[in-house]
């Protein structure tokens, strides 16, 4: 038992000394304290150390750290001793707290009036609970708790307002929701909530709230034009559906056409699950991807293994050859020796065996790809350039690498 208090004090921060940190004053406690606040358990059921501390800390006496200010209402303990704090009844005090709010909301303080109509709602919640849970009091007279919650629904729908500005869209239904439990007419609450699941596409519901709002006022423009704009985003979603869909079937039909266009010239390819990332290159059919007449287009890259560099060509058809390419990509900036031209270079690729394989410079690449042992991967093809004086060193060192 004695080191259960001590686990329990130092989880609380209860230890001696503590009070004195914080200006608080300095509370002890015995072993009798603490078994008479843990909670009584089924038979056969104990609490462990934790479990006890976290029970304990529901409770205001034992608390170390301030709960949320909108969960307070859920404990009834926490809204008896707020109570205590303030001059008036309850009524006065949750009347106060929303003007207070309302003030704040003028000033589009939305935060700070979110707060003061919480703290009217934690003491009128308070209020229902202890009416429940205990024999009515002279003060619980039926004009009162008239009063009392006609305020609370109020409070509810003055701080899903602040909700909605705020864009705590599902804040603002679950207190619209406890304003129409305590009035199912609140048209205020019902607008609200049906601007919160406007903004959230949950369209179903904001129509049902609106319906409800145009039955017990049919006049209501505000009604009427959120109708409207509920109208609006349906017809947006359904026509972004359809055409997500178009796009969808294109992609898939193209994929399948250039799939048996692949297939149809013989030519490998592969995927790693690893395509490098170079601008929004890839293998396409062209000038249409949806002709199956049209010419396939491939993302090369020109390997330089002698100088560790390279050139990227975005689309290199299968009728053109290196040739055309090196037109444009000779002389390169950085061969002070001249050894990189048309006639000065032979070029390879890579075979499915790991091997090497010449590629003639006036081959058209669907020759070259077609019925090979070269394949294509992850949508791009590799050449390697060596210059021709030094291409037989290169090719043995390369297959003694391999």
């Amino acid at each position: 038992m004695d080191q259960v208090t001590k686990d329990l004090a130092s989880s609380l921060n209860l230890a001696d000394g503590a009070g004195t940190a914080t200006g608080k004053q300095d509370i002890s406690l015995n072993p009798a304290d603490i078994l008479a606040a843990i909670p009584k358990m089924p038979p056969g059921r104990t609490m462990t150390v934790d479990e006890t501390v976290a029970e304990l800390k529901k409770h205001p006496i034992f608390m170390t750290e301030m709960e949320d200010v909108e969960n307070a209402e859920d404990n009834l303990e926490l809204a008896a001793i707020q109570a205590i704090a303030y001059d008036g009844t309850p009524l006065e005090n949750a009347t106060n707290f929303k003007e207070q709010g309302n003030e704040c909301f003028r000033a589009k303080k939305w935060a700070d009036a979110k707060e003061f109509y919480t703290k009217g709602i934690v003491l009128l919640t308070a209020e229902d609970k202890r009416r429940a849970s205990s024999p009515p009091t002279p003060e619980d007279a039926h004009q009162e708790i008239s009063a009392q919650h006609s305020l609370l629904e109020t409070l509810h729908g003055n701080r899903a307002a602040c909700h909605l500005e705020l864009r705590n869209y599902r804040s603002c239904t679950a207190d619209c929701a406890s304003a129409l439990r305590l009035n199912p007419s609140n048209v205020k609450a019902l607008y609200r909530s049906a601007r919160a699941l406007l903004a959230v596409d949950k369209l179903p519901l904001a129509t049902d709230a609106v319906t409800h709002g145009l039955t017990l006022d049919p006049t209501n423009t505000s009604f009427l034009t959120l109708q409207s704009q509920i109208a609006n985003r349906a017809a947006q979603i359904s026509a972004k559906a359809t055409s997500d869909a178009a796009r969808e079937a294109q992609a898939a039909s193209r994929a399948r056409l250039l799939k048996t266009a692949l297939a149809a010239r013989g030519i490998r390819t592969r995927s790693t699950g690893n395509k490098p990332e170079i601008e929004d290159a890839k293998i396409h059919l062209t000038p249409s991807e949806d002709d199956p007449t049209s010419t396939l287009s491939f993302p090369t890259l020109l390997l330089y293994p002698l100088q560790n560099d390279m050139d990227f060509i975005k689309g290199f058809n299968e009728t053109q050859t290196l040739e055309n390419h090196f037109g444009y990509v000779f002389p390169t900036p950085w061969d002070k020796a001249g050894e990189y031209s048309t006639g000065g270079v032979e070029c390879f690729m890579e075979t499915v065996g790991g091997g090497l394989v010449k590629v003639g410079k006036k081959v058209p690449l669907l020759k070259v790809l077609s019925g090979s042992p070269v394949e294509v991967v992850d949508d791009l093809i590799k050449i390697f350039v060596v210059p021709k004086s030094k291409a037989e060193r290169w090719v043995k060192e390369f297959k003694e690498k391999k």
